[in-house]
C-alpha cells in the first residue's frame, strides 16, 4: 500500500497490528485500561493492510473496533467510579448507541462486498463473531473469551488463503492467549460472587 509516497508492503502493516495486539491483551488479562490503548494503536495498520487486499468486512471491523475502543475506554472508567459509589448512569444509552453504531457499520461492509467469493462468507462469519465478542469485552464478561477464540479459529483459515502469515500465526497466540484470559476473568467472577 502506498501511503503519502511512502510504500507500505502487507507485512509491514501485518507485523504493527500484531504488535500492538500482542501488548493490548497482556493488559486485556488484568482489565487494565491501557488495553484499550494498544487495541486502537493496532487498528490503523489493520485498516490499511485489509484495505489494500479488497476486504471490506475487515476493514470496516477496524472502524467499528474504533468505536468499541473508545466506548470501552469511557465505559471502564464510568464502571470504576460507579464501582467506588461516586457516580450513577445511564447503561442502557451508554451500551447501546456504540453498538447501534456498529451496526450500522457492519451492515454497510456487508452491502458492498461480493457474496459470490465464497471465502467472503468466511470473513462475514469472523467479523459478526467478533462484533459480538467485542461487544463482551467492553462488559467484561467472561464468555467473551471462548466467543474469541472461535473467531481466532475462524480468521486462521481467512488469513491462510489471503497469505497474511503474521496474522495466521498470530491467531494461534491470540487463541492461547485468550485461555489465560477466561481462566482469570472467571477467577474474578468467582471472587465477586464470593464477596457478594
Amino acid at each position: 500500500m502506498n501511503l503519502f509516497g511512502v510504500n507500505l508492503p502487507p507485512l509491514v502493516l501485518d507485523l504493527a497490528g500484531g504488535f500492538c495486539v500482542l501488548v493490548s491483551l497482556y493488559y486485556l488479562w488484568s482489565k487494565s485500561s491501557t488495553y484499550w490503548h494498544w487495541s486502537n494503536l493496532s487498528l490503523l495498520p489493520y485498516f490499511l493492510l485489509f484495505l489494500s487486499g479488497g476486504q471490506w468486512m475487515l476493514a470496516g471491523l477496524q472502524v467499528t473496533y474504533l468505536l468499541f475502543g473508545v466506548h470501552g475506554l469511557y465505559l471502564w472508567h464510568l464502571e470504576r467510579r460507579r464501582a467506588r459509589g461516586e457516580i450513577r448512569f445511564n447503561e442502557p444509552l451508554w451500551y447501546g448507541v456504540t453498538w447501534a453504531a456498529s451496526l450500522g457499520i457492519f451492515a454497510y461492509t456487508v452491502a458492498v462486498t461480493d457474496f459470490t467469493v465464497g471465502w467472503n462468507w468466511v470473513q462475514f462469519t469472523a467479523v459478526t463473531l467478533a462484533l459480538v465478542a467485542n461487544f463482551g469485552t467492553t462488559r467484561q464478561w467472561a464468555w467473551s473469551w471462548p466467543v474469541w477464540i472461535v473467531v481466532n479459529a475462524v480468521q486462521a483459515v481467512l488469513f491462510w488463503q489471503t497469505g497474511y502469515w503474521v496474522l495466521f500465526a498470530l491467531q494461534f497466540v491470540l487463541a492461547g492467549m485468550s485461555m489465560v484470559g477466561w481462566q482469570a476473568w472467571r477467577r474474578d467472577d468467582a471472587r465477586a460472587v464470593a464477596l457478594a
